[in-house]
């Protein structure tokens, strides 16, 4: 372990392999068979199951747990992946404390919900241990459809279209698949490269081609999908980043908060990554708080996350926050940053107090400094590489109900969209119902 009299700085080995391993390691252990069977027991398998209206791919939550009571966990799985194919990795990732477990009757009544998640979670171990895929694809229809992107929303759409007799051809930006499963969510949620084994597992369905280093409007375009292809499914994502329009932006040691998660998740050996000893993370949503305390797993010695609004308005729910302060971050609010400072290097980060009216963030004028080494942007996304054809909606591509852009045979869904939450569940529900809109509409 690093010792503190050592110069400041980012430098890499703050903590030896044995530390960021025990740092790293699962956030929510899995259960076992006879855990699995006394969390089911909880479940009051209500008629008008409120979780399952909370759930935004609406799986049939009472169904799969009393599958998994009546020790049929690969049954419970099917009926999962019916409704989401990604139900592996939702099971790791989804914000179950707002979503099916805050509807759950019990956390009503008893302030403990019943534990969907994990439940999830073991029974689509199960079969994904099995190494079984368990769906078919029906006779070929001899329709071509392109999918560009491979994360949630376009392995969702491909899988849906395959299954479903369609030839899918996916095409990626990055050199390999997965999207913000791979490449955007903390490495203590999704370990043991889960999202690569479930990509493996989910294109045994067959009729899935894949390509990488292809990105729209640069090795593809949508003019030519179009012409190749009977319907294009967009699912491009949110590359860029927005500023932060401070001064001293460009002082090395401040970076964007995606792509240190995503080098995070991509280093064979964390011990070589780089963190500073003083790290500051501007934003409220969960990319500042996986960038944070991934940093604090690190061994950085103080990390902060200022948020320029309150808590309650903070994107990170609840139960983040309270991870983040676990891990020893230090949460600010009502906080934004006016300025950085440093000779090359930052070493300080000079905030302002916020106040809001009418919806609208001012500064008080009251002023202060942090000392800081490293300071990561996370302060949202924007769409990058969306042909000029598109119609856009708040910064989006603008779709229907069904995920129909403006162009008629090209369908969106997933961040790059307008419309739901950007999640992973949200993705996975969007893209499987526009796969579902494109199969009636190629079928007739």
């Amino acid at each position: 372990m690093a010792t503190s009299h050592q110069a400041s700085g980012i430098q890499a080995a703050r903590l030896d392999a044995a530390g960021i391993a025990e740092n790293f390691s699962d956030l929510h252990l899995p259960f076992d068979a006879h855990e699995a069977a006394v969390a089911a027991d909880r479940c009051y398998f209500c008629f008008d199951a409120p979780c399952m209206t909370a759930c935004p791919t609406s799986i049939d939550i009472p169904q799969f747990i009393r599958e998994i009571q009546a020790g049929h966990p690969e049954s419970a799985a099917k009926t999962i992946l019916d409704q989401n194919i990604l139900g592996g990795m939702c099971a790791r990732v989804c914000p179950t404390e707002t979503l099916c477990e805050e509807a759950c009757v019990r956390e009503a009544a008893e302030g403990k919900p019943v534990e969907i998640g994990r439940l999830q979670r073991y029974a689509t171990d199960r079969v994904m241990e099995k190494n079984e895929h368990p769906f078919t694809r029906a006779e070929a229809t001899g329709k071509r459809i392109a999918v560009v992107g491979a994360g949630p929303a376009g392995l969702a759409a491909a899988h849906r279209l395959a299954m479903l007799g369609h030839d899918v051809q996916v095409y990626d930006a990055r050199e390999k698949p997965g999207g913000l499963n791979e490449f955007g969510i903390a490495a203590y949620k999704s370990t043991d490269d889960f999202a690569q084994r479930e990509v493996d597992w989910l294109l045994q369905i067959g009729g899935i081609t894949m390509q990488y280093g292809q990105k729209l409007g640069a090795q593809i375009s949508l003019d030519e999908l179009k012409e190749q292809f009977d319907a294009v499914f967009l699912s491009i994502g949110l590359a860029g980043v927005n500023a932060l329009r401070a001064e001293g932006e460009d002082l090395k040691g401040v970076r964007d908060a995606v792509d240190f998660i995503a080098d995070l998740r991509q280093a064979d050996d964390l011990t070589t990554l780089p963190v500073g000893r003083n790290v500051v993370v501007i934003g409220g949503g969960m990319t500042a708080v996986d960038a944070a305390v991934q940093s604090k797993l690190l061994g950085a010695e103080n990390v902060t996350i200022a948020y320029r609004r309150s808590r309650e308005e903070m994107g990170a729910s609840r139960f983040e926050q309270d991870l983040a302060a676990s891990k020893g971050v230090k949460l600010m609010f009502n906080v934004m940053p006016v300025a950085i400072h440093g000779e090359g290097a930052v070493s300080e980060i000079e905030l302002e107090y916020t106040e809001v009216s009418g919806g609208k963030v001012t500064g008080t004028g009251e002023r202060f400094r942090l000392v800081a080494d490293q300071v990561f942007k996370a302060i949202g996304q924007t769409l990058q590489g969306q042909p000029d054809a598109i119609a856009l909606e708040g910064g989006k591509i603008k779709v229907d109900a069904n995920g129909r852009t403006s162009v008629a045979g090209v369908w969106a869904g997933g961040d790059c969209a307008s419309g739901g939450e950007d999640l992973t569940v949200t993705a996975v529900a969007e893209g499987r119902d526009a796969a579902m809109d494109i199969h009636s509409s190629l079928m007739g």
